[in-house]
């Protein structure tokens, strides 16, 4: 597993009860988690704000003390905005540092241009991290508003100045679009739900779609990739899936290395180790 271990601005406190307290600089906030199904002696009675769910799907926050519904967090050099958002959000994944710091050395590492493609790039940390290290970047996501905030993301990191276009469109329609155009790419990431549908009432279904667009995709990396990067939170899905993906797709055409696993955060003041989510990489075999 990839531990996260490297946040100052951000730490689970602890949890119990299908719950975890996480503090987000000086804000702490309660939100579920699947992970959780055990119960610890850790109380989990003082927080800011709580995130309750709903037995009818979906859910609402309650606040306790008066806080602001967006502020800042730092990780290392990058800034971040964290916004109150529904469904239980925060706007970032804290554990993706794993992947941030990764797509980082990669770039730096290149010693060349590189232009990367972050699809679903929901509030673009992937993309300010990646900026930071020196690439170009097409962010797509199908959310508007979403998009906006990744725009405030790359504002706070003082990156508004580098190479980036942002698209609000339909990943798959996007990157057919790119083939017929001959546009090519250098590394993909790309963070797909489970379960979607775009702005124009496209659907998205992670065990059908996935495998194509992980086809299509590898119709338009260069002759010289440097990584492709998947991420997924999809409950029951194994690494191994992403892995098999990638070994048959990217990794036939432009032989590398493939690896995949779990990423995770460290809980304070214990040896457990909080789950969240799998990671499927091709990179360049150096």
């Amino acid at each position: 597993m990839l531990l996260a271990n490297e946040w100052e601005d951000y730490e689970i406190i602890g949890v119990s009860n299908g719950m975890k307290l996480e503090r987000w600089k000086d804000i702490y906030l309660l939100r579920p988690d699947p992970q959780i199904i055990y119960n610890t002696s850790f109380d989990i009675s003082e927080y800011d704000a709580i995130y309750h769910r709903s037995n009818k799907g979906g859910g609402y926050w309650e606040y306790k003390n008066n806080i602001s519904n967006m502020w800042e967090v730092k990780y290392k050099d990058l800034t971040f905005n964290i916004k109150i958002m529904g469904f239980k959000h925060t706007g970032i994944f804290p554990e993706q540092a794993v992947n941030w710091d990764y797509m980082i050395n990669k770039i730096k590492n290149s010693n060349r241009n590189i232009n990367v493609l972050n699809l679903f790039a929901y509030t673009g940390c992937a993309s300010v991290a990646c900026l930071y290290g020196g690439a170009s970047v097409v962010h797509v996501d199908s959310s508007k508003g979403i998009v906006e905030l990744a725009k405030e993301n790359v504002k706070s990191s003082g990156l508004d100045s580098k190479p980036i276009r942002y698209i609000v469109d339909d990943v798959i329609k996007f990157v057919k679009r790119e083939i017929r155009r001959g546009n090519k790419y250098d590394a993909v990431i790309m963070d797909p739900p489970s379960y979607g549908k775009g702005s124009n009432g496209e659907v998205w279904d992670i065990e059908k779609d996935l495998y194509e667009l992980v086809r299509l995709c590898n119709e338009i990396l260069s002759d010289n990739p440097l990584f492709f990067l998947i991420n997924s939170y999809t409950t029951g899905l194994s690494p191994n899936v992403l892995s098999n993906i990638l070994k048959i797709t990217v990794n036939t055409k432009y032989k590398g290395i493939v690896s995949c696993g779990e990423v995770g955060l460290p809980i304070k003041n214990s040896d457990c180790v909080l789950p969240c989510g799998i990671y499927g990489r091709w990179e360049k075999d150096e």
